[in-house]
């Protein structure tokens, strides 16, 4: 009853949603590109099809060491990549190429999930993190298609927040194939919040699997060189509301080093323009990556490209991870960890909760509690280059002790085909 209730309700908001698709898509006509696949009304495909979705850009980017595997396994298979975002399926494409299909994923009604699973008949969904969609689950599960929850989180806050709706939550949960949990911490509860005890397995983080290839690395280092000979530290994925406090935390740098750089990489493409006018209002000379502005001179370059963060980092000295001194639930820190570099972060992690747990456990990371905090910390690590390497490589340790969940996902996924 309370599916059919919240399928109703999806159905009468539809219309706003699609409004609200075509009004955003006047700045980013991308988003409005290919907007029946919201509806299902995807191409057809033939063969085996392995439906892997993530939402956005960082899910897509966790899917990639994955997605390649499964692509050498099962060289017949077809693999369709779906997301949310444009963002999201934009990164897929420079990530993947012509060697997978892609579609946006459809909105969560009925209707619009049975006709993606007719054109498509995939063989298996596997969804990235905590993407949980009830009439997505409940249609693949009358299809007779296994749903697969990949690198799975979920934090105290939303587990209540499915508690609270258990009528609706409880029945969904249980049609799920199989869940590769981060920490035992995730797996309770899942369980908690009615999934059965034997479909869930603690597998550890794929993002720990996070490989830096060599034309990423050659990239991080011509961007370095163009920036000059100066310290550099990195705030990635930045939302709202924390600009201006990273802009208050690089004054503080600025004064004792006035030669230091901030690149800030912000989160979604539409506030680029936005926290560009920022930087300039805030009285900084500002560079943009997007215009090939140099350097020379600047004490703020905009990262205002799409899929460069990883880059971005590598170009760096120290990082910042985003969504962190607002309540985001932060950004995957593993990143700039996996460059060997300091990590700092605000006290908002429940998203990367057990990640930044071992981060903290072996001094890889600092939590920070606002502007002041974060800026006298980045001057102490720029004047102490010995400490910031330690700390840095303090960081990498945490991810190359972590490493394996990736052959425990694709082994229960290739099994369970």
């Amino acid at each position: 009853m309370l599916l059919f209730i919240y399928s109703q309700l999806i159905r009468l908001a539809l219309p706003f949603i699609l409004f609200r698709l075509w009004w955003r898509g006047r700045k980013a006509p991308a988003r409005r590109k290919d907007w029946s696949h919201r509806l299902g009304c995807v191409p057809r495909l033939q063969g085996t099809v392995i439906w892997v979705h993530a939402v956005s850009v960082g899910e897509t980017i966790a899917a990639g060491p994955m997605v390649n595997r499964l692509l050498r396994s099962n060289p017949d298979a077809t693999i369709l990549m779906t997301a949310t975002t444009d963002t999201g399926l934009a990164q897929a494409k420079k990530m993947f190429g012509e060697r997978v299909a892609y579609a946006y994923a459809p909105y969560d009604t009925p209707g619009a999930i049975r006709r993606f699973l007719r054109r498509v008949d995939p063989r298996i969904l596997v969804i990235l993190e905590t993407e949980i969609w009830p009439n997505m689950i409940d249609q693949c599960h009358r299809f007779e298609v296994p749903v697969f929850l990949i690198n799975a989180r979920l934090s105290e806050r939303s587990a209540q927040g499915y508690e609270r709706v258990r009528g609706l939550a409880a029945p969904i949960m249980k049609k799920i194939t199989w869940i590769a949990a981060q920490a035992e911490k995730d797996a309770q509860r899942f369980r908690r919040i009615g999934v059965a005890p034997e479909c869930v397995e603690v597998t550890g983080s794929v993002k720990f699997d996070v490989d830096i290839s060599e034309e990423t690395r050659a990239a991080a280092l011509r961007c370095r060189q163009s920036l000059g000979k100066r310290p550099i530290w990195v705030a990635g994925s930045t939302h709202s509301g924390e600009d201006a406090r990273l802009l208050e935390a690089h004054r503080i740098v600025l004064e004792q080093h006035p030669e230091a750089l901030l690149i800030i990489v912000p989160r979604h493409p539409e506030r680029f323009d936005s926290v560009a006018q920022l930087v300039t209002d805030s009285g900084f000379k500002l560079a943009r990556r997007s215009l090939e502005q140099s350097a020379e001179g600047a004490q703020v370059y905009l990262g205002d490209t799409m899929g460069e963060l990883m880059m971005l980092y590598g170009a760096g000295d120290i990082a910042f991870v985003g969504g962190s001194l607002v309540e985001r639930g932060g950004h995957n820190p593993l990143e700039p960890a996996a460059w060997s570099m300091p990590v700092l972060t605000g006290p908002h992690v429940f998203n990367f909760e057990t990640i930044f747990e071992r981060l903290q456990a072996n001094g890889g990371v600092q939590v920070v509690q606002g502007a002041p905090e974060l800026g006298r910390a980045i001057a102490g690590l720029v004047a102490a280059p010995d400490e910031c390497r330690t700390v840095g490589q303090r960081a990498l340790e945490v991810v190359n002790s972590n490493r394996g969940a990736l052959d425990k996902v694709v082994e229960g996924i290739v099994e369970r085909l």
